[in-house]
Formats: C-alpha cells, sequence, structure tokens
C-alpha cells in the first residue's frame, strides 16, 4: 500500500475476539469509508487462541484496507497499541478496542477536530453502559487516584479510544519502556489535545479482556511509570513510624521506672512488632514494584516479537533509538 494514499490508520488490538471481529470490521469500514480519504485498518493479534486470525485473513483476502500484525505470544493490550502505531502509515492515527464499547461513529467527530488543528483528540466517556457497579466505581477511583498521584496531566474518564496526529506518533514511537501506559504517554508528550464526548455502549460480544487482575497490574503500570509519590510516601510513613516507636518507647521507660502499671507478658509487644514489620514489608514491596520496572528496562528486549506483519518498518518510520542502534553498526 502507497503510505502517501493513507490519511486515516486505525488500530484495532485483539485478543481472542472471534465472537466480534466480523461486525467491528462491517462498522469501522463502513465509517471511515465516510471520510472520502484513503485509510488503513490494522488488526493487531496480541496471541489470540481463537479464531481471530483466521477471521482477519479472510476479511484481508477481499479487502486491501485490512493489515494484519501477528504476534507470536499474547503480549499485552499496551504493546499490541504500540506495535499498530509502529506499523501505521496514516497522517492521523485512531485507537479503538475490538469490543464495540467504544463507537466507531465517534471518529468522524474526532476527525473534525484533527482538522480544526488538534494533534491529540481523545474520547471522554459520559456514561458507562453494561458494566457492573464495581467496575464503574473501580474505574473512577483509579483515574482519580492516577490524577493526584502524578505529575503529568491525564484526562479522567478516558481510555486508548483516540486520534493522534502523524508528529504525535513519531514522538511515542521513540519511547521504548517495557511497562507502557500508553494514555500517559501521550499525555506526558503534550501538543494540542481536545476531548470529544461519547455514552460507552455495552461490549457487544464476549468477555472483558481486562478482569481485576490485569486492571491492578495496569493501575500500577500508571502510577510507577509517572511519579514517585508511592516511594516518597512510604518515606514519610516510615518516618512517622520511627517517631511513634520512639515516644512508646519512652511512655515504656517512664512506667517502668516511675509507675507500677506495667504488666508482664510480651502481648503488647508481639502486637506491635507485628504491626510495624508488616507496614515495613508494604514499604518495600513498593520499592520492589519500581525496582522490577528497573529490571525490565535494563534487559534492553524487544517490546514485541512478530509472526508476520502485512508490511514492513521503513527506516525513515523506525524509533530514534533503533536507528541510532544502525547506525553505530
Amino acid at each position: 500500500m502507497n503510505s502517501t494514499a493513507v490519511t486515516y490508520s486505525v488500530i484495532v488490538p485483539m485478543y481472542n475476539e472471534e465472537e466480534v471481529i466480523e461486525h467491528t470490521y462491517l462498522r469501522l469500514s463502513e465509517v471511515m469509508k465516510q471520510t472520502k480519504a484513503g485509510f488503513e485498518l490494522i488488526f493487531v493479534n496480541d496471541g489470540s487462541k481463537d479464531r481471530t486470525v483466521q477471521i482477519i485473513e479472510k476479511i484481508k483476502r477481499n479487502d486491501s484496507t485490512v493489515r494484519l500484525i501477528d504476534f507470536s505470544r499474547n503480549f499485552g493490550h499496551q504493546i499490541a497499541i504500540t506495535a499498530g502505531m509502529d506499523y501505521a502509515q496514516g497522517q492521523a492515527i485512531i485507537v479503538i478496542d475490538a469490543d464495540l464499547q467504544d463507537p466507531p461513529e465517534v471518529i468522524l467527530r474526532m476527525i473534525e477536530k484533527w482538522k480544526e488543528g488538534y494533534e491529540v483528540v481523545y474520547g471522554k466517556r459520559q456514561k458507562r453502559k453494561g458494566e457492573t457497579l464495581f467496575k464503574k466505581w473501580t474505574a473512577m477511583m483509579f483515574y482519580r487516584l492516577l490524577r493526584s498521584m502524578t505529575n503529568v496531566e491525564i484526562p479522567v474518564d478516558t481510555g486508548d479510544f483516540r486520534l493522534i496526529d502523524r508528529k504525535v506518533c513519531d514522538v511515542l514511537r521513540g519511547l521504548k519502556e517495557k511497562n507502557r501506559f500508553v494514555r500517559g504517554l501521550i499525555s506526558w508528550i503534550g501538543f494540542r489535545q481536545t476531548s470529544v464526548e461519547y455514552v460507552r455502549e455495552e461490549r457487544f460480544a464476549g468477555e472483558t479482556k481486562y478482569p481485576l487482575k490485569k486492571m491492578i497490574k495496569f493501575a500500577l503500570d500508571g502510577i510507577t511509570s509517572f511519579s514517585y509519590k508511592p516511594l516518597k510516601i512510604a518515606s514519610y510513613v516510615g518516618f512517622a513510624l520511627s517517631l511513634g516507636g520512639f515516644i512508646y518507647l519512652l511512655v515504656v521507660i517512664w512506667q517502668r521506672l516511675f509507675t507500677e502499671t506495667t504488666e508482664s507478658g510480651w502481648a503488647s509487644i508481639i502486637a506491635i512488632n507485628l504491626i510495624f514489620n508488616g507496614i515495613i514489608l508494604m514499604i518495600l514491596g513498593v520499592i520492589g514494584e519500581y525496582i522490577g520496572r528497573i529490571y525490565d528496562e535494563s534487559k534492553n528486549r524487544p517490546l514485541y516479537i512478530i509472526r508476520h506483519a502485512d508490511g514492513s518498518i521503513t527506516q525513515e518510520q523506525q524509533p530514534a533509538a533503533e536507528l541510532e542502534k544502525l547506525r553505530n553498526e
């Protein structure tokens, strides 16, 4: 496909989406045809174990706008988005999940904002249909906690559904962090940003790919990627505990020397030790999260491995770090 003919690149990360992917393709294709401009639909298979790849392969044979990037295994949603951006050829890049919770029709409104001069247009959820009260509450708490913990202005009630300009994509592709939080990175990059409000629909079919365990890891990636506040909080807690322990020691000494209120036994000491040791372990766990991420970065492994991809990354498209490596060779 000639990159000069592509104005819009739509990136669709997929993981076990056989029940919905055909409907996703049809709706996306219908919406993008309304732009009257060249476009490509980049489906990134993140190690699906069902028939997702076979369905896209069948669609691809009859539609030249469809491209497939097939990972060798599951690398994660954020990495799938990153791979799509690495291969995208358009002047505007749109990220949308395959589950149709984010209506493809909103893309047209995003494009209008892009044409007005905005370089990042993100979808902001007014309402979330078909989600449990627990899911809505945890999502609300996550976005507000993240905003309070970081120095980067990350919009609340937004996901990865957004449009970014070519220049934003090129800068983003040069950032090769292993534990990625794409929406945070886009906010950190800057440029002119705005939002388009919409109502998030129920999932068309299938099950959510973000259970509680993954949501917790996602939250940790977001906080540790953009904030040192947990480490500062750990320091403050440690200082407060040390001060409290010292004061308690003075009280115990005073009681032992000047009163008869001290009782034999170690119950209070054991209780205090358990509380203090538990807090110390919690603080060590916070420090361990940061050390673990340093370890991931130091290994310098590739973000993803591809079994097959339609098209390739040209030298002009390659991130700055990879270009430097080529020059040194």
